[in-house]
Parts: C-alpha cells; sequence; structure tokens
C-alpha cells in the first residue's frame, strides 16, 4: 500500500512551480497533481494514454474537440487517449489529480505533458 496527502504534494511542486508532478507508477497506471494558475494557458499535447482529472479546487472551462463543459470542485473528466483537450478560461486557480493508464509515457518514447 501507498499512502499520499495531497498537502504533501503540493509542498513539493512549490519550489520550482511546476505544473506538473507524477507521484505514482506502476505497470498498469500513473498518477499526478496538475495545477494551473488563473489565466495561465493550459499548452498539454494529446497523451498516447486513457486519462481521467479529478478536479480537486478551482474553475476553469474544459474543451475536447468541439464539446466544450465547466469544471469546478468534484467534476470528473474522462479522455480517450489521442485525443486534443484543454482547460481554457481559468478563473481561479485549478489543482487535479490525473490518472492515466496504461503509465504515462509508456505507449510512446517521450511524456506527453
Amino acid at each position: 500500500m501507498q499512502s499520499f496527502q495531497l498537502t504533501d504534494l503540493m509542498e513539493r511542486m512549490k519550489p520550482q512551480h511546476p505544473p506538473w508532478l507524477e507521484f505514482l507508477r506502476t505497470s498498469s497506471l500513473s498518477m499526478g497533481v496538475y495545477h494551473l494558475n488563473a489565466g495561465q494557458a493550459d499548452r498539454q499535447q494529446p497523451h498516447t494514454e486513457d486519462e481521467v482529472y479529478y478536479v480537486v479546487s478551482g474553475r476553469a472551462s474544459f474543451r475536447t474537440g468541439s464539446e466544450e463543459v465547466n469544471v469546478g470542485p468534484g467534476s470528473l473528466i474522462f479522455v480517450e487517449r489521442n485525443v486534443e483537450h484543454r482547460f481554457f478560461n481559468i478563473i481561479e486557480d485549478l489543482t487535479m489529480l490525473v490518472f492515466f493508464a496504461p503509465p504515462e509515457g509508456s505507449l510512446s518514447a517521450s511524456s506527453q505533458r
């Protein structure tokens, strides 16, 4: 078993303020924290893995293809592999838990984030 505290993970991100921190990797999935500040651009590219976002805090809009949805705490979003997607109109700092299956980067030569 492994156990994590989101507050501890966020503290690990503070020194250099990276938007992405992977904190778990197994043979079947990987998990990380993704944080975007209000007004920040989401520059991610499509991933070669299926992905689930769980919005912990903040408010924004999310676009995949021609679909758009407003997200906030408690929102869950599933994105299939290789689908263009991004957060936009980030009006409150956005913190998300992100789950990849299989692990991010395992199907491609390098990470797409």
